[in-house]
């Protein structure tokens, strides 16, 4: 379940907020329109999130990876945002 303080590591300037609770988030970078969609299950351990992805709204979503933690999904967005907004080499 995602905490106050975990929700807070969304940058309003770096990314939209489409949807948010207690455990999915929905977000728009704002710098490559990405979609990124963040749930954590607590299962089969609490923290555990998985991060699903796509390019354009009308996009399927796709497994992008998982995290331990909201903080570290982000990172591994803004990671993948530098990454393609670097030429895809």
């Amino acid at each position: 379940m995602f905490g106050r303080e975990d929700l807070e590591c969304l940058d309003l300037g770096y990314f939209e907020i489409i949807y948010m609770d207690d455990r999915d988030v929905t977000i728009m970078s704002r710098n490559t329109r990405h979609m990124w969609y963040i749930h954590n299950p607590e299962y089969p351990l609490m923290g555990s999130c998985i991060i699903f992805h796509k390019h354009k709204v009308s996009h399927p979503c796709h497994q992008h990876g998982r995290s331990n933690t909201l903080r570290q999904a982000v990172w591994s967005i803004k990671r993948h945002d530098k990454w393609q907004m670097g030429g895809r080499k």
